[in-house]
């Protein structure tokens, strides 16, 4: 165990010298060794030439972002008006096979047949899909160890974590409900899990649009497998009672962490005011029924964020309207 933990410290200690090596202050695209992921970027493995003076004085111009509400909605529509960004298509097939077969893998694994046996199956996706936000936080902070700065990264930290913490509550609901009492289950969902996480690392120091892109597929994929779950098996979902670690995450706990990962707001539903003291969308539940459409809209929430991130560079940079799936780039013409 000891020489397992020495060899993890070692690990990460080499990784981070290239993200240290590859990143730099206060730039908009940080990674060096990166795909042309983002539009009108191209990349190189030159030395970077000498910073234009006029593009300076811009970067230094930027507006900042204001914690009020409409501070954020200003500069947000700011934002939208960029090209969203394009992914490398071999970034993105390989990306596409590669969630797609552990998804094939795990329904195949767990068939849905509308009864307790399904929270097994979303025990197993829960603790692989909380797994990329600690790993994202994990590099930053090695980063930040190192030195590394540049403007917004705290407040995607903060967001980092409280998705990892969201994340979180929809594993212990799918535990309270039984989803993990078969230890077969629980091997298979962590060793997915441990493996997963280091894999993630690896990606996200290498190239971090490729790393959310992983999550932006994972995250795709669980709104769709809520939806499908809700819509076909509504009476069994309504018939169950509310756990208790469910009312107390949505209806009771301090809302600021609920609230924290919410970066791409749809229509506000509330005043200004109220926005900035309490979640539009704190629920009332009801039944199972409620808990599970709570779960599927927090994974639309995190949808939004990263695709805001693949694209931009940013945790909101366009309006929840006009949020899209990454696209892969277009191929270049002969």
């Amino acid at each position: 165990m000891i020489r397992l933990t020495r060899l993890a410290l070692f690990y990460l200690c080499s990784i981070s010298a290239i993200a240290v090596e590859g990143f730099h202050v206060g730039g908009t695209f940080r990674l060096k060794k990166s795909f042309s992921v983002y539009a009108g970027s191209e990349t190189t493995n030159m030395e970077p030439s000498k910073p234009d003076p006029a593009m300076e004085e811009t970067a230094v111009m930027e507006p900042k972002l204001d914690a009020t509400p409409t501070a954020v909605s200003a500069t947000t529509a700011a934002l939208s008006t960029v090209d969203a960004g394009t992914m490398d298509e071999g970034i993105y097939k390989f990306n596409k096979q590669l969630i797609d077969t552990v998804y094939d893998v795990i329904c195949f694994l767990y068939p849905v047949k509308g009864n307790e046996r399904d929270f097994a199956r979303f025990f197993v996706l829960e603790t692989v899909a909380r797994v990329p936000y600690f790993a994202y936080l994990s590099c930053l902070h090695l980063q930040e160890t190192f030195g590394v700065r540049y403007p917004n990264m705290s407040d995607r930290m903060r967001t980092h974590y409280a998705e990892a913490d969201n994340e979180l509550h929809h594993l212990l609901i799918q535990e309270s409900l039984g989803g993990n009492s078969n230890p077969v289950d629980r091997v298979l969902a962590q060793t997915m899990a441990f493996f997963y996480y280091w894999y993630v690392i690896v990606i996200y120091t290498w190239n971090e649009p490729a790393a959310y892109h992983l999550s932006e597929l994972i995250e795709d994929h669980a709104f769709d497998t809520y939806s499908n779950f809700l819509k076909n098996h509504e009476t069994f979902l309504k018939s169950k009672p509310v756990p208790e670690i469910a009312r107390k995450y949505y209806e009771e706990e301090n809302p600021f962490l609920f609230e924290l990962y919410c970066t791409v707001k749809d229509e506000p539903e509330c005043s200004v005011e109220e926005q900035a003291t309490v979640c539009c969308r704190r629920p009332n539940l009801e039944t199972l029924y409620d808990v599970f459409v709570c779960i599927r809209d927090d994974e639309k929430e995190h949808w939004k964020t990263l695709c805001n991130l693949v694209q931009f560079d940013e945790m909101n940079a366009v309006a929840a309207r006009d949020v899209k799936s990454t696209v892969p780039a277009p191929a270049e013409s002969a």
